[in-house]
């Protein structure tokens, strides 16, 4: 089995969303002044490749820690559109792959983006689904939807109707991926546990495909 890693490193000079506080990392203790390292890391909850939980978007709903750990784990597809001309995904595009989608339980967007990781570019102009392929989605019930950019809405939504067409359904989103060209275009397991604290609107996490030999 290859065990592919789809998550970017958090550092000082990562790119965050904008308007958010990148994160800190201070050394609190050191092997030479008390023998052992540790680190005080101080950042906002939809930081790197992370989840939003529902109740990111819509008050009331359910946050990370309320749901399974199994919501976290199952078969993946991933739709490759990174050589696609326009900026939306629409339900023409994803029509042809009803069949399988409907057998899986994450859909993952490969569109490209994550090579603008670290420029200016990587925050606006990314590719998104329409609102109509939005709720196309939604309706397979999906435990969660993956992209390789900041965000599933377009840079200057006000109201991030996509985020909602998908949350209000319990299918959470993990945003932020990487190394999705290499993923294979037939089925693999996929996992993106977040960390597990209280009314967790959304998680940093360590997002894996498991694809068998």
């Amino acid at each position: 089995m290859k065990i592919l890693d789809l998550t970017h490193s958090m550092s000082p000079n990562m790119p965050v969303y904008p308007g958010t506080e990148p994160p800190l990392f201070i050394t609190g203790c050191s092997i030479d002044e008390v023998g052992f390292l540790e680190k005080k890391i101080t950042l906002y909850s939809h930081t790197g490749t992370h989840i939003d939980a529902p109740a990111h978007m819509i008050k009331g709903r359910k946050t990370l820690d309320q749901f399974p750990a199994a919501h976290f784990y199952g078969p993946a597809l991933m739709l490759n559109f990174g050589n696609f001309p326009s900026e939306t995904i629409g339900v023409k595009e994803l029509e042809p792959y009803r069949g399988k989608v409907k057998d899986v339980e994450f859909l993952l967007l490969h569109t490209g983006w994550s090579q603008y990781w670290g420029t200016e570019k990587y925050f606006s102009n990314f590719k998104v689904l329409s609102l109509e392929a939005a709720n196309w989605l939604s309706s397979f019930g999906l435990k969660g939807f993956g992209v390789d950019a900041i965000s599933a809405d377009t840079a200057d939504t006000h109201d991030y109707p996509v985020h909602k067409a998908l949350l209000q359904r319990n299918t959470i989103i993990i945003e932020n991926l990487c190394n999705l060209s290499a993923l294979p275009g037939s089925t693999f397991t996929f996992s993106c546990f977040p960390l597990k604290f209280e009314d967790a609107d959304g998680s940093p996490v360590r997002a894996v495909a498991y694809i068998e030999d």
